[in-house]
């Protein structure tokens, strides 16, 4: 038995590029990042980045370049491929991207997907709310906050039987 499955999240370092194979075909390609963090040996916390290439077809491309923006946080779910390249100096280079056969998107991050980050929103004060009606004061329990509707994220599962995008339809 052969196994290439990859999972990943990370998030993203470029917003994605969308390109169209002569075939029509979409194609969205963007890097992704993702941290491991341990204990080392003297009790000292460690992070390393690793970097990866995340290429996406079809339907699912075309979401990801309507969805997806620099410093987003997504889940990624797809298999290993390596391909080669000559560069412009004339030497042959190898390439392993991750192509995404599944993928569940993150909240998007403020500021226009530049990677700042907004601040937590501040719970409700303890303190009570006091309601003047016909000069009768009355006051009130707290007040929680007001859910905050949050944006339905498609999954997007792709058949198996969705038909295999050649490499060399690739454009890059």
């Amino acid at each position: 038995m052969n196994i290439n499955k990859v999972m990943l999240v990370g998030r993203l370092t470029r917003d994605p590029e969308i390109r169209t194979t002569n075939s029509g075909s979409t194609v969205a390609s963007f890097g992704l990042a993702t941290n491991r963090y341990w204990t080392d040996k003297n009790g000292q916390k460690q992070d390393e980045t690793e970097f990866h290439n995340i290429v996406i077809f079809g339907k699912l491309a075309e979401l990801a370049g309507q969805y997806l923006v620099k410093g987003q946080e997504a889940y990624f779910e797809g298999r290993l491929q390596t391909r080669a390249y000559t560069g412009k100096d004339n030497i042959e280079r190898k390439v392993t991207d991750i192509v995404v056969s599944e993928m569940q998107f993150g909240a998007k991050p403020q500021g226009g997907g530049q990677g700042s980050y907004g601040a937590p929103r501040p719970a409700a004060s303890g303190q009570a709310n006091q309601v003047s009606q016909n000069n009768a004061s009355v006051a009130t329990a707290p007040v929680a906050p007001a859910p905050v509707a949050q944006e339905e994220i498609p999954t997007i599962n792709l058949d198996d039987e969705q038909e295999e995008v050649k490499i060399e339809d690739v454009p890059f």
